[in-house]
């Protein structure tokens, strides 16, 4: 034992030579290779209270790049770490080694056999991934932990996951055949399921792999009686290694045995899963009692009538969550109760689920205390109300007006018999200690999650978490229960585990990894012999950050950037492939960089200073934040509300303190100004922009890529039209419309068509005194001075309207959220500006919920329906579809990711590969494959070019769309059906320019003909 203590003290203090295996590694591997200080800062830590800064970061793309990586670590006497989402909780994922990252390249389904109900992948597949091809043969892998969009095969297999529907299917090594795996002393091999014959075919052959299965026996055989005795008999036994499954009557097998082991033994390179029956039909039942607990002792009732998933919730998750004003359908639909189980079936036929929910609610309902008990057939009300259960993690982080809570106590498992009186006990030890949380979980096999609010960040309150996770230990290990009943051991209970297993297994454990990595190099300190549970805290007593000077007053974070930075618990909801807002980058480029998770990692990395160390003027940094779009779909997707784009403008405005900032900062963060001008001579400045030659010159000027249009101006501004127009409904109640710059002098019908709506719905519209903008652009680049002075005029001119109450509607969405947003985290105590962002509309918004006599127009037609991604994060879709509904368009929202141009992003030279792949996503796609007849509407200005310049289509503005059903317009068959006369315009303008510009060049060589006679003569 002396000598595994040495080799595992050994291996955590490694000196290693990085330089040298970093210059190694990249000229050996096709991948990845990162020691700089921002990718080791980036995957510093998980999902965990722990961080250590690897060594470095390899980033593989096949099996031979690991296998290389292995061979040069064990040259060098680096430790190596496997990762794969990095959202463990346990500090399992974390560590000073060779990091390796399966998740961008080694992400391939190699094969499904729908026969043999087996799928072969690499560790990097996503869960959904791999379900979703399965579900074409109507199978499915059956475990499904609620990061099931983002969480890898091979972080599953090294945590043993098990999820919601693990009743029906059980836990990840219930469901894993074979793996191929690799060990730190370079043997490769395939193992699963061994007969006691092959069992002694490998042993007699000698070698390493023979060594190693000779010892697989001795321990099966030497702690047989004790893994009986002290392993317990209940669904959900994570915690410790998996020797049951060495034993004979297990069905001896060496792949399962070493599923949990968290990357402590070996490499994983391949696995073989087992796939299940997946019920076509399903039903939820939503069960409330009284309280938790109640619902705790309800358990084993329900589970006999076998659901293929029972979750439940507490009250306070119900509560945080509406405090934070997320998941508001799903809890709506929650029946009246202070706890509440899910309770879904499934069968072939919906009619067979639902009769099986129906006996339930019977049985149910014929007990002293029966619940209230809603059924749900219907598939959105079923995802609704799963995402209450499902956002559990983020919503109860860092909730308004609690102290943060954290993982360290976080998935114990016991029977389920025994889980009411186990989470009774439990609470009377927390309020002991001044604890409380959140109760969620995987009810039907007794495993609850809990993120309690421990002090980590001073002595007495460290001391209290040892104290009270050791008792807490205790008390679970005297109900027969698991320190960890999903997410692994780790760093966080791993020294408890002596209280679990006893000395003797202990040291089995420790013979059990020696037998695969006899160097203690695999992720050492994790599982056995382990960093204590209070060692490499990611915050700690120490933990003193810088607090910088900022623009943005960040109200909801206590006024500090250094809190900001620690919102993200990092569970990694912005890594998943499709669905949602956020994160585009993420999903165009697989990189943890540009991830939300990473760019807030790297932000707090900086205000910790002593990885990353040059605060606002770091590069790391900037390059992270350089491909985000500002598309504010964090701050609404991330359950704990992390806002990237206001943290990238404050970055900026620092980062360029004292710096020339690219040109096409100044050409669009300023294109307000120069709007301006263009519009006194829209003509001559149309030339430059729209004929061939001077239009690339003007587009190098701007940093703009060559393969995009420079938008047209107008020959008439909307506020030039506006001013010269005959007024309507000059007594009636106003409506303040706000030209802003991109509808003012680029698209004014769009303005024109809103004013001849909002007349009809009977108000008179006026316009603010003064041009103004709202200065959108100049936060893309950091230019918060100006940003700042453009809101202060704002709020001067508009000061009597805004004390008039005088609502605002805001045709651009990214104009809106200024008011709606920054505004308010640049000025949070200004009574104005908190007034203007009550009275800001959009269109929609407006005619909804303030114009009650406005009866929408009926048109006839179908629609693809894409909001501008600031509409869909901060303002919601809601009443814009309403207003769609009520006009009787049929139409679809194909997209609920980015258009990719956001704004000037895709009209930087240096973005537009990015910008088109992010468009290329959902949107572009969805547009091409609309029929001719069908409308393209999209209200942001860069959702329209972006769909203009990468398809044969033009998009429309809901105000135009209103406005062409209230002219009882004929559907136009042709390609462009919804081309309005400003667009035909357009065309127009670039035709006669092309002319004039031949004009010109016929006009430049006459005269140059000219000339040279002249000479001659």
């Amino acid at each position: 034992m002396q000598n595994f203590t040495e080799l595992a003290r050994a291996a955590k203090s490694a000196v290693v030579d990085a330089s040298g295996l970093a210059s190694a590694l990249a000229r050996a591997v096709r991948g990845e290779v990162r020691f700089d200080n921002g990718s080791r800062a980036l995957y510093a830590t998980d999902g965990s209270n722990y961080r250590q800064v690897p060594i470095g970061v390899v980033i593989p793309r096949d099996v031979e790049d690991v296998v290389a990586t292995v061979c040069l670590a064990r040259e060098y006497g680096a430790p190596i770490l496997c990762r794969g989402g990095g959202t463990s909780l346990a500090g399992q994922c974390c560590n000073v080694a060779v990091l390796l990252d399966f998740s961008k390249y080694m992400n391939r389904i190699i094969e499904i056999d729908p026969g043999r109900r087996i799928a072969r992948v690499q560790p990097g597949v996503v869960l959904d991934n791999l379900r979703n091809a399965a579900e074409k043969h109507h199978l499915t892998f059956g475990p499904d932990p609620a990061t099931h969009d983002r969480c890898t095969l091979g972080g599953m297999i090294g945590n043993n996951s098990c999820g919601a529907h693990s009743v029906m299917a059980g836990k990840t090594d219930d469901n894993i055949e074979e793996l191929d795996i690799l060990t730190y002393d370079g043997l490769r091999m395939k193992v699963g399921h061994t007969s006691e014959a092959e069992f002694e075919q490998i042993i007699a052959g000698g070698s390493r792999r023979g060594e190693v299965y000779a010892g697989l026996r001795k321990l099966g055989e030497t702690y047989s009686e004790l893994i009986k005795q002290r392993y317990p008999n209940i669904p959900r036994r994570v915690s410790g290694y998996n020797l049951n499954y060495l034993l004979p009557e297990n069905g001896i097998n060496v792949a399962r045995a070493l599923v949990g082991s968290e990357g402590t033994c070996v490499t994983v390179l391949e696995a073989t899963c087992r796939l299940v029956e997946s019920p076509p039909e399903r039903v939820l039942l939503l069960i409330a009692y009284p309280d938790i607990f109640e619902c705790a002792d309800r358990v084993p009732e329900i589970m006999s009538h076998k659901p293929i998933g029972l979750e439940g919730i507490d009250d306070l998750l119900v509560e945080f969550s509406r405090r934070k004003g997320i998941n508001a359908e799903g809890i709506a639909l929650l029946p009246a109760g202070g706890g509440w189980l899910y309770a879904e079936f499934g069968a072939n036929t919906r009619a067979q689920a639902e009769s099986q929910a129906r006996q339930l609610m019977q049985s149910l309902s014929q007990g002293a205390s029966p619940p209230n008990i809603r059924l749900f057939t219907d598939k959105l009300q079923m995802k609704r109300a799963w995402d209450v259960r499902e956002s559990a993690l983020g919503a109860t982080s860092h909730v308004p007006d609690e102290a943060p809570g954290w993982e360290g106590w976080e998935d114990a498992a016991v029977t389920p018999e025994k889980l009411g009186s186990y989470l009774r006990d439990l609470f009377k030890m927390m309020k002991g200690y001044g604890y409380r949380s959140a109760l969620y979980g995987h009810f039907g096999h007794a495993c609850v999650h809990m993120r309690i609010n421990f002090d980590l960040q001073s002595k007495p309150g460290i001391a209290n978490y040892r104290r009270f996770v050791e008792e807490a230990a205790d008390l679970v290990v005297n109900y027969g229960g698991s320190l960890s009943g999903e997410h692994g051991d780790g760093q966080s209970r791993a020294e408890l585990l002596p209280k679990m297993f006893g000395p003797e297994l202990i040291q089995a454990f420790r013979d059990f990894k020696a037998l695969w990595d006899p160097d203690w190099k695999m992720n050492p300190g994790k599982v056995v012999e382990p960093y204590k549970l209070d060692e490499n805290l990611r915050l700690g007593a120490e933990y003193k950050p810088w607090e910088p000077q900022t623009h943005f007053k960040f109200p909801q974070d206590h006024g500090s950037f250094a809190h900001a930075a620690l919102r993200c618990v990092r569970v990694g909801k912005c890594r998943h492939d499709e669905g949602g807002v956020m994160c585009p980058s993420f999903r165009a480029t697989r990189e943890e960089e540009h991830s939300t998770r990473g760019r807030a990692h790297l932000l707090w990395e900086m205000v910790k200073g002593d990885v990353i160390r040059d605060g606002w003027r770091d590069q790391h940094v900037k390059d992270s934040l350089d491909l985000c779009l500002a598309c504010k779909g964090c701050k609404s997707d991330c359950p704990v509300g992390v806002d990237v784009a206001t943290y990238k403008s404050e970055f900026l405005a620092h980062y360029y303190e004292g710096r020339w900032r690219p040109r096409s900062a100044y050409a669009f963060g300023n294109i307000d100004l120069w709007a301006r001008l263009a519009s006194h001579a829209p003509g001559l400045v149309n030339l430059t922009t729209q004929l061939p030659v001077l239009s690339e010159v003007s587009k190098l000027i701007a940093g703009m890529p060559h393969e995009r249009s420079i938008p047209a101006f107008a020959p008439q501004t909307f506020r030039q039209w506006f001013r010269r127009r005959e007024p309507l409904n000059r007594e009636a109640a106003s409506v303040l419309l706000w030209p802003d710059t991109f509808n003012n002098y680029f698209l004014p019908d769009t303005a024109k068509a809103a004013v001849e709506v909002l007349e009809s719905a009977g108000y008179r519209v006026v316009l603010p005194r003064n041009k103004l903008c709202c200065g959108r652009p100049l936060y893309d680049w950091g230019m918060l001075d100006r940003a700042k002075r453009l809101l202060l005029e704002i709020l001067d001119t508009l000061d009597s309207e805004i004390a008039k109450g005088i609502p605002m509607v805001v045709l651009e969405p990214s104009c809106a959220t200024v008011f709606r947003d920054e505004m308010l985290s640049l000025f949070p105590k200004d009574d104005r500006a908190r007034g203007l962002s009550q009275q800001t509309f959009l269109l929609s918004e407006f005619l909804e919920q303030k114009a009650n006599n406005f009866s929408p127009p009926k048109l006839a037609r179908k629609a693809i329906v894409h909001g501008h991604c600031h509409h869909k994060s901060i303002m919601r879709m809601t009443d814009e579809e309403s207003i769609l509904r009520k006009m009787g368009i049929d139409f679809e929202t194909p997209a609920p990711g980015c258009c990719g141009m956001a704004g000037a992003f895709g009209f930087e030279a240096d973005k537009y590969d990015v910008s088109v792949a992010i468009g290329e996503l959902e949107l572009l796609p969805a547009v091409r494959k609309a029929s001719a007849e069908s409308l393209i509407i999209a209200d942001g200005f860069s959702c329209r070019e972006q769909i203009a310049q990468c398809t044969d289509r033009r998009g429309l503005h809901l105000a135009e769309v209103i406005r062409m059903a209230s002219r009882d317009q004929p559907v136009i068959q042709s390609r462009y059906p919804e081309r309005h006369q400003y667009e035909k315009q357009q065309t127009d303008l670039r035709k006669s320019m092309k002319r004039a510009g031949k004009g010109v060049v016929a006009i430049a060589a006459g005269l140059g003909v000219l000339w040279a006679l002249r000479r001659r003569t």
